[in-house]
């Protein structure tokens, strides 16, 4: 599968942006689809994950209550709705795909970047 992300920006704190990241193949649904973020100098983390049907959606813990992880199964798109967005939250995100515990897909990466 390919992965394409889009929807990153620059926004004031305080702001929202939702991320969209498209797939190809007709094989979409049985995917794990998640979200990872990288800030400068730092490491790769994850930030969200959402189950091939649209459930069981996790989170960090630093945007639970302000981030929501959703997909589109028949548009094979998944979505990161981030509200409430903090400086912190700068970072370049990527979106990956699994078909079981491992990451084996992944998109180019989309830039956001907080303004304090």
């Amino acid at each position: 599968v390919q992965l394409q992300a889009s929807g990153g920006g620059l926004v004031q704190a305080g702001g929202s942006l939702r991320l969209s990241c498209a797939a190809s193949g007709r094989t979409f649904r049985i995917y794990n689809m998640g979200w990872f973020r990288q800030a400068p100098g730092k490491e790769r983390e994850f930030v969200a994950a959402i189950s091939g049907s649209g459930g069981m959606p996790r989170y960090v813990d630093s945007v639970k209550g302000r981030f929501t992880i959703s997909r589109d199964n028949a548009k094979n798109t998944v979505y990161l709705q981030m509200n409430s967005l903090k400086f912190e939250d700068t970072a370049v995100y990527y979106c990956a795909g699994a078909q079981s515990t491992i990451w084996a897909y992944w998109g180019k990466g989309t830039q956001v970047t907080v303004s304090s």
